[in-house]
Order: C-alpha cells, then sequence, then structure tokens
C-alpha cells in the first residue's frame, strides 16, 4: 500500500499543528462558530445531534492492520469503543469530544493517515473496488490510479472552493462493484481494439434530493490524460456550477441543465486548451504502482484438499464460504468478506476490541493489510484457501461471519436520526427491526440475493435509491416515517428504485419488507432475483400487496 514521504509527512503534521491552533481559539472565543465552521469541517469534523463526529479518510478503502489498531486504540480513548464504516470507505468517530480532536489527529498522524477533505466543498475520499489488485475480472489494478488522483486532488488550489462536495470513483474491473453511474465523476478502465488502456468517463450521476443516472461524456480517454480529463471537468462545473442555491449546487444538475451533449463539449474544450497540464508519466505511474506490488504469493494449487473436506463435514462453513468467500486471481487463494451486519448490531458498526482481533486475522491471514468496501464491511484480500476454514473458526468468535453478503440482512444503512442532525428519521432501529424479522439462514437463502438499503434523510448516505428495497426517513408533523422504494440497482445497469406508495409508520416496517418478499418468491420464475421481478411485473403486485392489509400510513 502506498506510503507516505517526508512532504507527505510535512503536510500532515502542519495541518494538525495548524488545526491545534485553531481549535484552542475557537474554545477561547477568538474564534467565532461561523468562523471555526469551514476549518473543522475541512478536517473532517461535524457537529451531530448529540456530539461532534469526526469522519477519518481511508483512501481508496485500504488499511494496514497497524493502522486499524490505531482506530480501534482511539475508539477506545477518545470515543464510545467502537467506530462506523461508511459507504465512502471511511470511519466514522460519533462521540468524540472537541478539545480531543487534535490529539486524535495527532495520533492518526503517526500511521500514516488523517481526516483531511473528508468534508466541505472539494474533492473527497476517492473509491474503488474493495477486490482491486486481485479481482479476475480485473483490466487494469486501479489502486495507482486512485493514489494519483488522492495526491491530485489534496489541497488543489483551484478546486479547494467548488460549488458543492465533489465524489470520484475510479474502478479497473469488467464489473462495476464501486456504483460508477452514481458519482460525480466515473472512470472505467476499458481497452480498445488494439489493446490499449483508456478510461470511460461517466459524468453527472448522483443520489440525493434529485438522483441522476450519469452520462458516458467520452468512451475512451488515454490513461496519461486522466488528470487533465478530470481537471477540464472540474474547471466546466466550477465555473458554471450553481452557488446561490445548495440544493442545485451538484454536477449532476449542470450536466442536466446544459444537457450532457453540451456539457462534454465544453469540457472537450477546455481539455484541448490544456491537454499536456497534467500529463501522468510513465515514470510517475510505475512510482506509484511500486507501492501496490503483488505481496509475496506462494505457488499454490488451486484446489485445497483440506477445504474442500472441510466444506463437505460442516454445513454452516459451507454456507459462510458460499456467500463470503470470493474468486482471487491467484490460483490457491481467495479474498474473504468480515462481515459486520451482525443480527443486533447496527449496520457498519465495529468494536474498538474488533478492530484490534480483525487487525490481527489481517497480520494473521492476508498479508497485514485489509479493504473497506462501500456495503460496510471489511475485506481480507489475499487468504490461502487451506487457511479459510482457520479464519472462519476465529472470526465466528467474534462475530464477524455472518454469512449474508449480498442477501436481505447485509443492509446498508446510515447512522440516521440516532446521530445526524440532517437525518428526517432513525435508521439504525429499522434495520435491527428487519433483520430480526430475516434471522434465519434458510429463509435468507431461499429468498437469494437482495440488497436492502436505508438512508434517514434526503442526502441518501445510506444508497437508499439504488436498493432492490429502498427505505428512505421521512418527517411527517414531527413523527418519524418511511417511503419505500423497489427495483433500485448498481452497476453497468443502474437503475432508480420507485416508490410504491404513501410512507409507512415505523413498526410496519419488518411488515412491509416480509409482504414485498413473499410477493417476489410467489411471482418469480426460476433462479429470478428479487430485482429481476420487479423490472418484469412492475410495482403494482407488490404495491396491492402491501397495502392491502391496511398498515398504519400517511393519508396521502
Amino acid at each position: 500500500m502506498y506510503r507516505y514521504d517526508h512532504y507527505d509527512h510535512a503536510l500532515v503534521a502542519e495541518r494538525v499543528a495548524q488545526f491545534r491552533d485553531q481549535t484552542a481559539r475557537f474554545l477561547s472565543g477568538a474564534l467565532t462558530e461561523d468562523e471555526f465552521r469551514p476549518l473543522r469541517l475541512r478536517n473532517g469534523l461535524y457537529i451531530q445531534r448529540h456530539a461532534p463526529m469526526l469522519r477519518v479518510a481511508i483512501p481508496y478503502g485500504l488499511l494496514s492492520s497497524a493502522q486499524l489498531r490505531m482506530l480501534g486504540r482511539i475508539a477506545r480513548e477518545y470515543d464510545r469503543g467502537y467506530g462506523h464504516f461508511s459507504t465512502r470507505q471511511n470511519l466514522q468517530y460519533n462521540w468524540p469530544k472537541l478539545e480531543s480532536v487534535p490529539d486524535i489527529l495527532q495520533h492518526l498522524s503517526t500511521v500514516e493517515m488523517h481526516a483531511i477533505q473528508t468534508s466541505g466543498n472539494c474533492v473527497r475520499n476517492i473509491t474503488t473496488d474493495h477486490f482491486a489488485g486481485v479481482a479476475p475480472d480485473e483490466i487494469v489494478d486501479p489502486r495507482p490510479f486512485a493514489e494519483i488522483l488522492r495526491q491530485w486532488s489534496t489541497f488543489h488550489p483551484e478546486f479547494n472552493w467548488l460549488p458543492r462536495k465533489f465524489k470520484i470513483a475510479i474502478n479497473g474491473a469488467e464489473g462495476d462493484r464501486v456504483a460508477l453511474l452514481l458519482h460525480d465523476i466515473g472512470l472505467q478502465f476499458v481497452r480498445d481494439g488494439a489493446g490499449e488502456v483508456g478510461i470511460r468517463v461517466i459524468v453527472g450521476g448522483g443520489m440525493g434530493r434529485t438522483p441522476l443516472i450519469g452520462h458516458v461524456i467520452n468512451e475512451f480517454v488515454p490513461w496519461r490524460h486522466m488528470l487533465t480529463y478530470v481537471e477540464a471537468i472540474l474547471r466546466v462545473y466550477n465555473r458554471h456550477g450553481r452557488r446561490d442555491n445548495i440544493w442545485k449546487a451538484r454536477i449532476k444538475i449542470l450536466v442536466k441543465s446544459l444537457g450532457p451533449e453540451e456539457f462534454a463539449r465544453q469540457v472537450e474544450e477546455e481539455f484541448a486548451d490544456h491537454d499536456a497540464d497534467s500529463i501522468i508519466t510513465d515514470e510517475e505511474l510505475e512510482r506509484v504502482s511500486a507501492h501496490f506490488a503483488d505481496p509475496a504469493y506462494e505457488s499454490l494449487a488451486d484446489v485445497d484438499a483440506d477445504y474442500v473436506q472441510s466444506l463437505a463435514d460442516s454445513r454452516a462453513f459451507a454456507r459462510w464460504a458460499q456467500r463470503n468467500v470470493h474468486a482471487h486471481k491467484r490460483p490457491g487463494y481467495a479474498a474473504v468478506t468480515l462481515s459486520l451486519k451482525k443480527t443486533g448490531i447496527p449496520p457498519g458498526d465495529v468494536t474498538s476490541e474488533q478492530m484490534e482481533f480483525i487487525a490481527g486475522l489481517a497480520d494473521r491471514f492476508s498479508f497485514g493489510e485489509l479493504r473497506v468496501s462501500h456495503e460496510q464491511n471489511l475485506i481480507l484480500a489475499d487468504v490461502k484457501k487451506r487457511d479459510l476454514f482457520a479464519l472462519w473458526h476465529a472470526a465466528k468468535s467474534q462475530g464477524l461471519a455472518t454469512p449474508n453478503v449480498g442477501l436481505l440482512t447485509n443492509i446498508i444503512a446510515c447512522p440516521g436520526g440516532d446521530f445526524c442532525s440532517l437525518a428526517n428519521a432513525k435508521s439504525i432501529p429499522i434495520a435491527e427491526a428487519i433483520q430480526r424479522r430475516f434471522d434465519d439462514l434458510d429463509y435468507l437463502h431461499e429468498i437469494g440475493e437482495l440488497d436492502l438499503n436505508i438512508s434517514g434523510c434526503m442526502n441518501s448516505c445510506g444508497h437508499h435509491h439504488i436498493g432492490h428495497i429502498g427505505i428512505l426517513g421521512v418527517d411527517k408533523q414531527g413523527s418519524e416515517w418511511y417511503q419505500v422504494s423497489i427495483g433500485g440497482r448498481q452497476g453497468a445497469n443502474a437503475r432508480l428504485g420507485d416508490v410504491i406508495g404513501p410512507s409507512f409508520a415505523a413498526a410496519d416496517m419488518p411488515d412491509v419488507v416480509e409482504k414485498l418478499v413473499t410477493t417476489y418468491l410467489d411471482l418469480r420464475h426460476e433462479d429470478e432475483l428479487f430485482v429481476d421481478t420487479v423490472h418484469r411485473v412492475g410495482i403494482a403486485p407488490f404495491k396491492q400487496r402491501v397495502y392491502a392489509a391496511e398498515p398504519e400510513r400517511e393519508a396521502a
């Protein structure tokens, strides 16, 4: 993984010292709240419903075991003993004391971490595939390019005060595991007919108050021109993006208002004027790529006899392997998802003890590295197949082996109204109630793959728009209600879900989800997924079943 050079160390150290001074000045009254707000936001510090929230950057979701141990230590010493992994592959602390935040940032700096640009109207954390570097369907390892984007975007003077926050995802695999079409910019590596590597550029996607699917504005940008082309997009946005209306400030609104063709024309014009400004040289790509060289893999047979025997001997292990073990580019190895979705635990939450335990698993089984997925789980990317049974036993002892990846209880959820001051309703209790209703693995496997996403407000931090079932918290005269959509999906055929009708009271949500599921089971064709059944038959049968029993809901 990438290691800081002396410039990185100096930059982060200076920022920690700067923020320590700013915090002291604010606490002494020398800075007003309005003066302090932009300073704290650029250091990842929010003021939430009950306490500050600190968002720590995890660039493209890659962590070392030493970094995870430090995150666990901070959770234990400065928070309430846990952290929350977000859909942007970052980690959030929900209870730090304001006066302690500079000390937290100092501790982070000792393991080459920070909270810079995890908030504010700037380029946020670059995200990528949690299987990057090991996926069998990979065209190009995107991690060096994600790191180049990270270095380019950090403190970029031209793009440090954009009209609104800005999110970029980059994907090097054939399969889209990063929701490219729902980002401000999505970068998909491709090869042309001659085998040359380039990037398909997608712009103007996003969720939130106005969800939109992004548009391809260039089918093939040579990889050397990635930064110049991204700069051209940001210049057009910076020039024309709305600054007078926060709800219309995202690039998706600009692309929609100009039209994708006109937006692409302006980008091409800007690109032509500055084509040579930020060319990525062979030397620079080699320099950064050296940080992502393969670990010391052993030469192994792809079929391990002990692993095969363990699958035959243990139904529980076989079920876990079916859902949580993933293909690897190297024979004899696998990638493994450690589930943070045990029933009764808020999705994405992990205790300090679990963090330290997982760091030990990474050292023992996966070369001391792990990844964060946008589904709010953790990944050990390089596990020998012969070690999978031992890893499962260890993970199970800490509640990290729930075999539900891709299933209904692998819920994506934001922290919601329990913490966030923007939320209209709580997300965590709804997720827990649904998990309890479907806490039967046999039933979950009968249902099959089904993504359920929950957001506490229209900002869509839980990605409810692209859930096969999406749940959105709404406020109705001071009460918490929940709007339900179905048919959303991510990937190359990304689609926004359709709202089925009036919203529901919190107590009704497990019943609503169960009725949606039983309708699907009644209507599906053989081996047809929930989302495919919805697209085939439409929402009408689901709506009719859900509302037939007249659960408590709003009048209109």
